[in-house]
């Protein structure tokens, strides 16, 4: 394989044209209950847009599609599609299910090629609300909230906003200028964004108030890595998922230290995109090493196919014991059976660890929140409110872990939810 960038910066699947989405979109049977709209978290519509797109209705689908979801780009390449609403599509039980991502994409994507705009930014005349992070929860609240009037603005802690979607997420399958398209967008309905600006240590919440904002919105994600329980000083070599991969995406991938003989810990999604970005940047080899079974691998299938296809090894029921060194520097990993008294010595001079993500340590200091675990209790699905009044969170930061989708949805409830309260609190 290759070891320039190439790889890794290429989108992996090919576009549709306008002649071969047509082509899917005429699959679609015209349900009139349309179950893959109904399984749709963001509410995007796909069976109206699809619809749109099978009579040739392009400007259409790209309405209906950014009206509902504002990282409609995005979640056109990450959406685990096969769970959701290809997962429920009629068509399934006759061949296989429309490929709505990828028409979904087309629309996006031919909404930029035509300079098509279908959202216009309108007076912000309402009071300010605060965005703490910049991560696909932020952004869906704060374009939402300006679509409403209000004047928003993000205070983003790195120097890019995007969060997961710009440090997490391989380019091969989410480039990073989808990325950026997709804030601009939120830009231009009038969204200002603060970078660098860490909340809690830069400015305080109580400061934030005394600027004037009336509404706090926390969607700051789970951006610490997890640490790992294996005896012995770590040496040289192993590195967290989150430092690897945001060395890595800013960067194109030139900041990132592969090394040529990988072991990624873990088998989630986050250690899927690990080992594509160590594949694609070069490494000789990459192995996973995964604690219980391929079936039980919490890791969206279709990645995991994909990974395997590049030549990613995995070794299943095998966790770490140790981290062998020479001279401070990685050599080896020892790992053990899980399921019986097995064991196995693996070369490596990388170890990526992907074993879950946490709460930032800031997150704790910002106000005295009522916390589910270690995460902040609100009800995503209902308001987002959490025990201070003013104040509203969503995303990694309430559910642990989930999908950018379901996070552009609860960035939407907490806008509506912030935008009731804000209306109550006017009228008083």
């Amino acid at each position: 394989m290759s070891t320039s960038n190439e790889n890794y910066l290429k989108e992996v699947e090919a576009p549709f044209t306008p002649l071969t989405a047509m082509e899917e979109a005429s699959r679609c049977l015209l349900c009139m209950d349309a179950p893959c709209s109904r399984d749709c978290p963001a509410g995007t519509d796909p069976g109206a847009f699809i619809r749109a797109i099978r009579f040739r209705n392009f400007k259409g689908a790209a309405e209906i599609i950014r009206k509902n979801n504002i990282l409609g780009g995005v979640c056109a390449r990450v959406c685990p599609y096969e769970k959701l609403c290809e997962g429920a599509c009629t068509r399934t039980g006759i061949d296989k299910p429309i490929a709505i991502g990828r028409l979904q994409r087309f629309a996006t994507d031919n909404e930029k090629a035509t300079n098509f705009t279908v959202l216009d930014p309108v007076p912000l005349t309402k009071e300010k609300v605060a965005v703490i992070g910049g991560g696909p929860a932020s952004l869906s609240a704060a374009a939402n909230l300006a679509l409403s009037g209000y004047k928003v603005t993000i205070f983003e802690k790195n120097e890019k906003a995007g969060g997961v979607l710009t440090y997490g997420i391989v380019p091969s399958r989410l480039p990073q200028y989808v990325v950026d398209e997709e804030i601009q967008y939120v830009k231009n309905l009038g969204v200002e964004f603060k970078y660098n600006t860490r909340i809690g240590k830069d400015i305080s919440i109580d400061q934030l108030k005394a600027q004037g904002f009336r509404a706090v919105f926390i969607g700051v994600g789970l951006q610490a890595s997890k640490p790992l329980d294996v005896p012995g000083k770590e040496p040289k070599g192993v590195i967290s998922a989150g430092d690897f991969l945001s060395a890595g995406n800013p960067t194109d991938g030139k900041k990132c230290a592969v090394g040529e003989y990988v072991v990624v810990i873990g088998g989630g999604d986050v250690a899927m995109t690990c080992d594509t970005t160590a594949r694609l940047l070069g490494a000789k080899k990459v192995t996973v090493l995964y604690r219980r079974t391929r079936e039980e691998m919490p890791a969206y299938q279709p990645e995991v196919r994909h990974v395997e296809s590049i030549g990613v090894n995995f070794i299943y029921t095998f966790a770490p014991e140790a981290f062998i060194g020479e001279n401070g520097k990685l050599k080896a990993v020892k790992g053990k059976g899980t399921r019986d008294t097995s064991s196995v010595e693996l070369q490596a001079d990388r170890v990526i660890l992907a074993i879950g993500q946490k709460a930032d340590d800031d997150v704790p200091g910002l106000a005295p929140f009522t916390y589910n675990g270690s995460v902040i209790l609100a009800d995503e699905a209902k308001d987002c409110k959490t025990n201070i009044p003013f104040i509203f969170a969503a995303g990694d930061i309430v559910n642990g872990g989930k999908t950018v989708v379901q996070a552009v949805a609860a960035g939407k409830v907490a806008a509506a939810s912030i935008d009731e309260y804000l209306t109550k609190e006017r009228g008083k």
